[in-house]
């Protein structure tokens, strides 16, 4: 049986915006840690991402008591359980489907690395594209899919072809054994229960800012 399912589920009793929430709390906490830094206040931290400290020591508190009367947080103590609780503190391989103009900005983006996500093989149908290295990464045919996700143990895909093959793909993805999903495709995908699946669409992501500026300009 499969389901609708469009984002990783947190435990029950963890709202997801909280879940959300503890990857811009990272982003700024590692700022912080190059700034040199050693400790921050929720106030602090809140204040940086339009937050209430009672918003932030909210968050936190589902996961753990990470800070001290008085005194803050540890920036160095917060990132390490930050990226333990993320999964970001231990190397994830990743694959990619579609090697078009999205697909080839993604095979560049260094973040991905940085964040422990190592995209260490990339699959296409075109003859084309099948057999280059892009960005250091090795494009397969389909074909390959099924073995190199067992060989490489890749835990997660990254889906970035057309809407009306994305179904397809994401099957055959789950069908290797890939338990995580990041869908580029403009499309709502059926996954069964023990995958998770997170989608960017972005245009959905340009209307709800062009919203966000008419309301800008009507206030």
């Amino acid at each position: 049986m499969s389901r609708n399912h469009d984002s990783s589920e947190p435990l029950p009793s963890i709202p997801l915006p909280a879940v959300k929430r503890l990857s811009l709390y990272l982003r700024e906490i590692e700022d912080l840690l190059e700034l040199g830094r050693t400790t921050i206040s929720s106030k602090q931290l809140g204040q940086t991402l339009s937050l209430t400290d009672a918003q932030v020591r909210k968050d936190l508190g589902y996961f753990g008591q990470f800070g001290q009367p008085g005194i803050g947080y540890s920036v160095a103590q917060l990132a390490t359980e930050l990226r333990r609780l993320l999964g970001s503190d231990q190397v994830s391989n990743v694959c990619l489907v579609g090697v078009g103009n999205i697909g080839r900005a993604l095979l560049d983006h260094a973040g991905f690395r940085r964040k422990g996500f190592h995209i260490v093989a990339a699959f296409d149908v075109s003859d084309a594209i099948v057999g280059q290295n892009v960005h250091g990464v090795h494009v397969h045919p389909m074909s390959d899919l099924p073995r190199l996700v067992a060989e490489r143990e890749i835990r997660f895909g990254v889906i970035a072809v057309p809407a009306a093959a994305a179904q397809n793909v994401c099957d055959q993805l789950v069908r290797a054994g890939v338990t995580g999903i990041l869908n580029f495709a403009p499309k709502r995908l059926h996954v069964p229960e023990h995958v998770s699946i997170n989608s960017v669409d972005l245009a959905v992501q340009l209307e709800q800012l062009a919203f966000q500026v008419m309301l800008s300009q009507r206030g």
